[in-house]
């Protein structure tokens, strides 16, 4: 997302309401907010069964027309959405941008299955497959198997002329946090950009009981001016403000964004905008944005800056890992400078 605000300081209470202070306190951690979450899970091994139902599942359907493709999406603490997408999965056979089936699952506590019915079919959910039946005759139409889809681009080596940012060697960012698995939100790269091409890999984290931009949202800020939006978009149509978006500006192609907790990549190619020896804009900023290899932006103009950081100018500027207040992780980050424009 794009800007967030800063928090105002506020006066140390006084010795005789710090007890009404802490009923306070507790009275919000026993009734959060809507939306506001109590987990959050950074290795798949904190979640549950929740998580180990969530996921991709593809397979075939022959009374439905062949290949099929569903994404299970957490939809709060024992809840999980079964949505059912004709021709595969997005990136990978499904053409639209709305699942063509869906039907809501309840789990019973931490339950490692599940079954949903809708008007005209039912699934069966368990750990690592779902089945699909029909409503009345009970009959089994098809299994998915679940699976785990890696980015082509994941783990690429940088040629010999890039510039590393980060890597578990070398971390050229300043007011970053970082972490055993990797680079954390809120850094700014030492070095600046004009045309170039980056890589970098995110992982967002297991959020079940967040919604909407409360949920693995940080931000990939080119030269700290046009954001590429991160957050956990799993199973969402694919707006401007969701994963592969570029904020307020352009809605990708197609949701690539994978379940959280799988590492993901951006590949940009980034053209800077020009300007005349006055320092007037003469020609917009273009980008091209591949998400898990799958290109979702081509070439898309910028004419101007994203909300949150830097504005447009002629200087070159540094990339950006916006902290919006989730535990999203950064690796393998280095780009490559590049003269040439689409």
């Amino acid at each position: 997302m794009g800007s967030k605000p800063l928090a105002m300081n506020q006066k140390r209470p006084a010795r005789k309401y710090s007890f009404i202070l802490l009923c306070f306190v507790v009275l919000i951690v026993l009734h959060p907010q809507s939306g506001a979450s109590t987990e959050t899970s950074t290795e798949a091994r904190q979640s549950g069964n929740l998580y180990r139902l969530q996921g991709e599942y593809r397979g075939v359907i022959d009374a439905w027309g062949g290949n099929w493709g569903a994404q299970v999406v957490a939809t709060g603490a024992q809840s999980l959405r079964v949505q059912l997408l004709k021709g595969g999965l997005p990136g990978d056979g499904f053409q639209g941008n709305e699942p063509d089936k869906k039907v809501d699952c309840i789990l019973k506590e931490d339950a490692a299955e599940c079954t949903a019915s809708s008007d005209s079919f039912e699934v069966v959910l368990k750990l690592g497959t779902l089945e699909v039946c029909g409503k009345e005759k009970k009959e089994r139409l098809g299994v998915l198997t679940k699976i785990v889809r890696e980015s082509n681009t994941l783990g690429r080596m940088p040629p010999s002329q890039a510039v590393i940012l980060y890597s578990p060697r070398e971390n050229n960012f300043v007011g970053e946090t970082t972490s055993a698995v990797g680079l954390g939100v809120g850094g700014t790269s030492k070095a600046l950009m004009e045309d170039h091409r980056l890589h970098i890999e995110f992982c967002i984290p297991f959020q079940p009981l967040d919604v909407g931009q409360a949920r693995g949202n940080s931000g990939v800020y080119v030269q700290g001016r046009y954001e590429v939006q991160i957050l956990d978009s799993f199973g969402l149509k694919g707006e401007n403000n969701e994963c592969g978006g570029i904020y307020q500006i352009a809605k990708p192609r197609i949701n690539m964004c994978y379940p959280p907790l799988n590492w993901q990549t951006y590949d940009i190619d980034f053209v800077h905008a020009r300007y005349d020896g006055t320092g007037n804009k003469i020609k917009n900023a273009k980008i091209r944005v591949e998400h898990n290899g799958v290109l979702i932006h081509d070439w898309q103009e910028l004419k101007t800056q994203t909300p949150g950081k830097l504005d447009e100018s002629p200087s070159p500027g540094p990339l950006y890992l916006q902290d919006h207040g989730n535990s999203v992780v950064f690796r393998n980050v280095w780009f490559v400078p590049t003269a040439q424009s689409p």
